[in-house]
């Protein structure tokens, strides 16, 4: 299995073909292609990431939706799409039965540009878009959750999902994994790759890790008193 870092991943976004909709949508979503200004309308809880890590506004490819749904297959019940963009996550987990189906993200621009895609594709009111601060949102009863973050957001955000995702839910990541966490299952290739994480084994795994870097400090504080002794 080839491992993309995350400055290839960069890379291959920033040098892929968008088109001319794609290029309007990000300047629709961006406010008028000042993207700048977004830094200015986040929450002070975003603002801690530092900027050169933030990924600009991409739309998710076709490919990318592919491999985040194939992820999905078998699962029911409602989907949270975290940073949700233009919306097309949520629009194609609701086509696939998701219901409710939200999406969460703070630009004003991107939100109304994922209403005009759930009017235009005839799914108005069945579908939600939301402007809120996602570090604010309530999980605790979430089953299933997608997200297309840069890695420095992702590091933080797996606290808040390990803190209040139940156990039998599922995570979904796009673009960049979680640093610090094993997927179960892992779709696609390259920028189109996606990756699953089952908070139940995800936990036991924090777990194991913790107690096994636990155990690891309490050998060497250990070794250094027998030192000291001798």
């Amino acid at each position: 299995m080839d491992e993309d870092t995350p400055d290839e991943v960069l890379t291959e976004i920033r040098t892929r073909q968008l088109g001319g909709w794609g290029v309007a949508q990000i300047a629709a979503g961006t406010g008028l292609a000042v993207y700048a200004m977004w830094v200015g309308i986040l929450q002070p809880g975003f603002r801690k990431v530092p900027l050169r890590l933030q990924v600009p506004y991409i739309p998710a490819s076709k490919a990318q939706v592919q491999n985040v749904m194939t992820l999905l297959r078998g699962r029911k019940g409602g989907l949270v799409d975290l940073g949700s963009g233009d919306g097309r996550i949520v629009l194609e987990a609701h086509r696939h039965g998701f219901s409710p189906a939200v999406g969460y993200e703070l630009n004003p621009w991107l939100v109304h540009l994922a209403r005009f895609h759930a009017w235009r594709a005839g799914h108005h009111g069945k579908v939600s878009y939301r402007r809120e601060d996602l570090w604010k949102v309530d999980l605790t009863k979430c089953k299933n959750v997608t997200v297309f973050l840069a890695p420095s957001v992702l590091s933080l955000l797996q606290e808040k999902l390990l803190a209040e995702l139940p156990d039998d839910a599922l995570v979904v990541a796009g673009r960049f994994p979680f640093p610090d966490w094993k997927p179960s299952r892992i779709e696609g290739q390259g920028v189109e790759r996606a990756w699953a994480y089952d908070m139940q084994a995800q936990r036991r795994h924090t777990f194991q890790t913790n107690d096994n870097l636990l155990a690891t400090g309490s050998h060497s504080d250990n070794e250094m008193i027998k030192k000291k002794i001798s």
